[in-house]
């Protein structure tokens, strides 16, 4: 039919004189009139068009009424209208609220002319349900016997109605969830309320899987009663396919990159998409990010064949059965293959097992052609890894057991998946890097090998934290001192990364030089909190070039600093915010030392105070950091005390006492480096020291260097007499000369030969370069030429001056 003989139809687009339709500002005036609206009620828009809309009313309205009226987004009613010509007329009005949204404020009101309203016509329905292409629908009555199918249904069965009419669902379409939707057919027969279902499956001659929402109306009489059933098949297939790649996102925001580590983030993205996704994932990576250095940025690769190694793969099959490169290996892609051109092009690629790229490539790799063949691999995606403009490697999506091939939209969620990986992998990856580089600094900065002394006998461990928590700054170190003493100290700074070990290396070298002063534990901490103090300062002052670079503001430490002497058997210790160390006794018995607890180091103005303790030969002395006895697992009393249980069998190897007490206390993943020192104290035979009280006159000299060469005769070091006795006359002469009694002499037969002379003045000598014509300054000298050591350490009563010769094999 002609669409100019239709009534109503026009050529250039919808007649809206059809309908009348009026514009009411919020004031009530009227600000639109259309040609319905003329026809409605006689006036022109000029006539109208600007006036109140009262004036167009029969009957005044309340003004209550009218204001309740206005807080309605919509309202319908009939309303009595004067006619232009002065009749009164009853119409039906639809009228809509506006709102800000909609750029003005009123009422649009909309009323159809009454002349012009059409009739409902059966056969347009009847045609409408048969001839829609969008909805499959069919009319069941109250047996679920088929009555109507329109033609989208019939065409979706590959049947027609003949065939089908008076069988039920389950009769003519053989899917399990048929039964499903009788159930749902027969719920809405029931209630009387439509019923909602999905039902997944594939259509008669397609191997794509769709998804259908079938909804199921109950039909009712005039009565009420329901005679039958509608069902309306809906196709949500695209839908549901966009629900699960939405899920699969969400999966894979969760599950990829749950560590810092490359190889399990690589095996998490195989494992998501796995079986969701593909049938066969494999994850290859450039062998060059084995390496410490930055790989060169860029998104491509130059041509030629690629080397990639396989890092994690997964099936849908139990051992991987496809895989035909192993984990670890490395494997050359040649030139044109899938993988080395999506690496090349910097996109992801879609093939399908009859392209030239696959055959060509088989027709060159026999082993990939029977994998291919074999598992009958019909379709691939391979996608590049890359993140922050640089290549990583490349992730292939294979599928064989999944019916349908990969399709273009398929790549999107590829490429997804890929990208969201690839920033997990890259920052595992630079994790991994830094965290190699600290742990390489922070083993260099700590002792190399433990130096020779006869004090202790010594065992350490060294563990950095794990993965996540990153490198810390715990250190230890053993210092020989003068008088065959020795230095134990333990120490940890505050923070973890790169930094953090640099700010330890800082503090053990601080360490080492005051020791080499000897300077007593408490003065040692004061002057180790001042360094500290200065290192925060400068680091708050140190410019940031890179604003998410790690912080260099917050310097913290704490440390343990032991002296123990094995002529004496005294221990000297002092803390700085450090746990105390455990004391086993020869006899098994093991305790915390209860020693003053100064605050840590970097906070300034507070004292330290030292304590002596007298260790019994044999004791056993363990300084440890905080990463051994706290846990989440167990508060730090309880760590404490399965320490001193542990260390309580003290019979044992020192190696295998420290392998012991880390077994003990470690959890699998430690959040915290941990330093473990462990000391056995010995003790210096009294035979072995010799001490003469020197009267403060020069006469006392050569009487004490021929006793001095009586007992290195004695000891049976007769070649070290020559040298001794210069030393000892050297030393004595300068104490009677310069210093204040009481004046002693000391030799100590250790692995050295050791000479000590003290006194009570605290003035220390300084070498010096004699001139030609001085009479004095030249006996230091001399002592430091045929020493391999010599020194001054500050004494309770004064000080003492020492020297070392090396004795003899």
């Amino acid at each position: 039919m002609a669409t100019d003989k239709v009534p109503g139809a026009s050529r250039g687009g919808l007649d809206e004189a059809l309908s009348a339709n009026v514009a009411i500002d919020e004031h009530g005036i009227v600000t639109g009139w259309n040609a319905g609206a003329e026809a409605l009620l006689g006036y022109s828009p000029a006539q109208i068009v600007g006036r109140s809309a009262v004036c167009l009313l029969a009957e005044g309205v309340d003004e209550a009424e009218l204001r309740s009226l206005a807080q309605l987004p919509r309202w319908i009613g009939r309303v009595a209208l004067r006619h232009r010509d002065g009749h009164r007329l009853e119409v039906k009005v639809l009228a809509h609220g506006r709102t800000p949204e909609s750029e003005r404020l009123g009422w649009f009101l909309v009323s159809a002319l009454t002349g012009l309203r059409p009739e409902p016509d059966d056969a347009l329905v009847s045609w409408h349900h048969d001839q829609v292409a969008s909805c499959n629908m069919a009319v069941h009555d109250t047996e679920l016997r088929l009555l109507f199918a329109n033609q989208a249904q019939l065409r979706a069965l590959a049947l027609t109605e003949d065939d089908i009419r008076g069988l039920r669902p389950s009769e003519f379409v053989n899917h399990p969830g048929m039964a499903a939707l009788e159930r749902s057919m027969l719920r809405a027969l029931e209630t009387g309320e439509p019923h909602t279902i999905e039902i997944y499956g594939t259509a008669p001659g397609e191997i794509r899987k769709h998804a259908w929402a079938l909804c199921n109306t109950p039909l009712k009489d005039k009565d009420g009663r329901v005679r039958g059933v509608g069902v309306a098949w809906h196709d949500v297939t695209e839908q549901d396919w966009a629900r699960k790649r939405l899920m699969l996102l969400a999966e894979a925001s969760t599950r990829i990159g749950s560590t810092l580590d490359v190889t399990q983030t690589a095996q998490e993205l195989a494992d998501v998409a796995v079986p969701e996704f593909a049938d066969f994932v494999s994850v290859d990576l450039l062998p060059s990010l084995d390496g410490a250095h930055e790989p060169p940025p860029g998104t491509g690769t130059p041509r030629g064949p690629l080397s990639l190694r396989r890092v994690a793969h997964r099936s849908v099959n139990p051992a991987n059965p496809e895989a035909v490169v192993a984990l670890g290996e490395v494997d050359s892609y040649p030139e044109g293959s899938p993988p080395a051109e999506s690496l090349r092009s910097g996109h992801a690629l879609l093939h399908h097992a009859t392209d030239p790229a696959i055959t060509g490539w088989t027709a060159r790799d026999r082993g990939r052609a029977a994998t291919v063949r074999d598992f009958g691999m019909h379709s691939a995606i391979t996608v590049p890894l890359t993140a922050r403009g640089t290549t990583l490697g490349v992730v292939v999506f294979i599928r064989h057991q999944h019916p349908e091939v990969f399709r273009e939209d398929d790549l999107v969620l590829a490429e997804e998946l890929a990208a969201r990986a690839a920033v997990c992998i890259d920052n595992a990856r630079r994790y991994t890097r830094q965290r190699a580089t600290a742990v390489t600094l922070q083993r260099s900065l700590l002792p190399q090998a433990l130096p020779e002394q006869s004090a202790v006998e010594i065992a350490t461990r060294y563990l950095p934290a794990g993965a996540q928590a990153g490198v810390g700054g715990d250190w230890f170190d053993v210092i020989p001192l003068s008088g065959a003493r020795v230095a134990l100290v333990v120490g940890d700074v505050v923070g973890h990364g790169v930094h953090a070990s640099a700010t330890m290396g800082r503090l053990r070298t601080a360490v080492l030089t005051l020791a080499d002063i000897d300077l007593p534990p408490d003065e040692l901490l004061t002057h180790l909190d001042d360094i500290v103090t200065r290192l925060a300062i400068q680091g708050e002052n140190a410019p940031r070039p890179d604003p998410g670079g790690e912080t260099t503001g917050d310097v913290g430490a704490t440390c343990l600093y032991a002296v123990y002497d094995p002529v004496s058997r005294h221990c000297t210790i002092a803390l700085a915010g450090h746990p105390a160390p455990v004391l086993v006794t020869p006899g098994g018995t093991a305790k915390t030392l209860d020693l003053p607890v100064g605050p840590p180091l970097g906070l300034g103005g507070l004292p330290f105070e030292a304590i002596d303790v007298d260790l019994p030969e044999g004791s056993l002395l363990a300084l440890y950091t905080d990463g051994l006895i706290e846990s989440r697992e167990r508060d730090i009393e309880a760590g404490l005390s399965l320490l001193c249980q542990t260390l309580a069998q003290q019979s044992a190897p020192l190696d295998n006492l420290c392998d012991t007490v880390l077994a003990a206390l470690l959890p699998d993943r430690p959040s915290d480096d941990i330093a473990l020192l462990i000391a056995r104290t010995k003790a210096l035979d009294t035979d072995r020291v010799a001490t003469w009280e020197i009267a403060a006159d020069p006469a006392a000299v050569a009487q004490t260097r021929k006793e001095a060469i009586a007992q290195l005769a004695a000891w049976g070091l007769d070649d070290a007499g020559f040298v001794t006795e210069l030393v000892v006359s050297e030393l004595v002469t300068n104490a009677i000369r310069y210093a204040e009694p009481p004046i002693q002499l000391r030799l100590i037969h250790d692995r050295h030969l050791i000479c000590e002379v003290s006194d009570a003045s605290s003035t220390a000598p300084h070498m010096r370069r004699a001139r030609t014509y001085d009479e004095g300054g030249r006996g230091l000298l001399l002592v430091a030429q045929l020493t391999t050591a010599w020194g001054t350490r500050q004494t309770t009563e004064g000080k003492t001056i020492w020297a070392e010769q090396t004795l003899p094999p």
